[in-house]
């Protein structure tokens, strides 16, 4: 074990002049016979997330966390927190909150026998055998003269994450409690180490070689515990998506270039070359670009199955391209910046089946998979004869192996597209399981006609939508009556994170 630290303490009733010599000497760590020993955890505890509910919790959770022991103690309540984190901060002394049975039992645990807490509060909760040190938490001159405590060089500096927008009481103690401990605080807007470039550097310079443990997060926005060491690692191994990050949605928006190469009837990706197709979808993410504060990706949703009125060699009314006759495409769409969805149009073979067929596509980071339900039949059924629909247990089953296939390789996010413009089209859709980390699932509305028809489509689309989905819209050059133009296509509500034109 470490020998600790010491902070000298003042062990008298405060006093305007006794206020000032406990502030300073609390933050002065000199050695002697009287001073406090603090032992700060020197072993990397488990990388987790800590919760942000109420700052006593919080102030538990970490005190239990990094400090190994303390013979002293700063008590604060809500009232007092935020004045009196920056006394335990100085000091290098575990924070709590309340006088609780909690707090009494932590103490207990510490081995705290002396507690700083603010003038008047009542600590007859935690017993008559502390030796309680008040101060005056609203004499800022005097909290202006703590310097930093010396570090233990044998401790484990813990790292944690913060999310500014999730201000509070927690956030208070939490820094508090690290800058106690000689740790550091990384801040990461949204709680999503891989929202954007900034955050994926942040998190490595954070990290270093080793994110399996000693990394803590606070608060929700950085997903389940279970989950938050994986998002780390996926943080410091993955590459960056086109526009930099690693996160799909919300960390950007795409317009696509909708169709098959060499095909001008699927649409306007085959209406020309690659060269030219890249440059036109690059326009099309400019018009964009004004309309919103996230970056606008250009990408590519290539028809990678074609639905066929003939059954074929394989009798599955669907003609498969061969992976490589798009792997230029794929290439050089992301040396350009460009995000690619391959899109399937199945017949009657299951969306797994023919997502398999592509999988050295899909290991690319900047790859990912459409299911287009309209084209997907029954034994017996033929194209245009009827819609088509998908079971949400197929999805599910898809969309579980493309999670695993993502993770397996180090990858990013990955776009996963359900189309749809009718509820029919997915069954059981509210059962569909959207936590997957690896996928951005989203329900790409994909009805044409009027203004009218669209919008009702859109608003339809979205009635017992599952937790976590994200809305794609699409636009059409010939079946629109008009088509939208750029502001009109933000101006829906939500704003689609996805817009493709065919």
């Amino acid at each position: 074990m470490a020998p600790g630290r010491r902070a000298a303490v003042v062990r008298t009733s405060a006093s305007v002049t006794a206020v000032a010599a406990l502030v300073v000497g609390l933050g002065a760590c000199v050695f002697g016979e009287d001073g406090l020993t603090v032992d700060i955890v020197d072993t990397a505890p488990a990388s987790t997330v800590v919760p942000d509910r109420d700052g006593a919790e919080t102030a538990l959770a970490l005190s239990s966390t990094l400090f190994t022991s303390a013979e002293g103690a700063v008590i604060a309540t809500e009232d007092t927190a935020e004045s009196l984190a920056a006394v335990a901060s100085a000091a290098g002394l575990p924070l709590l909150i309340g006088t609780d049975q909690a707090v009494a039992d932590e103490l207990q645990r510490l081995g705290a026998t002396t507690v700083v807490t603010a003038e008047g509060t009542d600590l007859s909760a935690l017993g008559d055998d502390l030796d309680v040190v008040e101060i005056d938490p609203a004499d800022e001159d005097a909290q202006k003269e703590v310097p930093s405590a010396d570090e233990d060089e044998d401790a484990f500096a813990v790292s944690m994450f913060v999310d500014p927008s999730q201000e509070g009481t927690a956030q208070t103690v939490a820094r508090a409690e690290i800058a106690a401990a000689g740790g550091t605080v990384t801040e990461i807007p949204g709680g999503d180490p891989g929202r954007s470039s900034d955050s994926v550097a942040a998190t490595k310079e954070a990290v270093g070689d080793d994110p399996s443990a000693g990394m803590l997060a606070l608060g929700g926005t950085f997903g389940p515990a279970d989950q938050w060491a994986p998002t780390l690692h996926t943080a410091v191994t993955a590459p960056e998506l086109p526009g930099g990050g690693q996160t799909v949605f919300p960390g950007r928006r795409m317009i696509a270039a909708y169709g098959s190469p060499g095909i001008p009837s699927l649409g306007i990706l085959g209406e020309q070359d690659l060269d030219a197709s890249i440059e036109r979808v690059k326009g099309l993410a400019e018009d964009y670009a004004p309309l919103t504060d996230e970056p606008v990706v250009p990408a590519f949703e290539i028809i990678t199955t074609v639905a066929s009125s003939e059954p074929g060699a394989d009798g599955n009314y669907s003609s498969e391209l061969d992976p490589e006759t798009i792997r230029e495409w794929v290439d050089r769409a992301g040396e350009a910046g460009v995000y690619v969805v391959l899109d399937l149009q199945p017949g009657t073979t299951d969306f797994l089946t023919q997502a398999k067929q592509y999988e050295d596509l899909l290991k690319e980071p900047h790859v990912g998979l459409a299911l287009d339900a309209e084209w997907r039949l029954e034994p017996g059924q033929k194209h245009l004869a009827q819609i088509g629909s998908v079971s949400a247990a197929e999805v599910d089953e898809t969309a579980q192996w493309l999670a695993d296939l993502t993770a397996e390789n180090d990858l990013p996010q990955k776009a996963f597209i359900l189309h749809q413009f009718s509820l029919s089209m997915i069954t059981d859709r509210q059962d569909i399981d959207a936590s997957h980390p690896e996928l951005a699932v989203t329900v790409h509305a994909d009805g044409h006609g009027t203004p009218d028809a669209k919008l009702e489509t859109w608003n339809a689309l979205q009635t017992d939508l599952p937790d976590g989905v994200f809305m794609a819209w699409k636009n059409f050059y010939d079946e629109d009556t008009p088509t939208f133009s750029p502001e009109q296509t933000y101006e829906v509500e939500p704003r689609p994170w996805f817009v493709s034109y065919q």
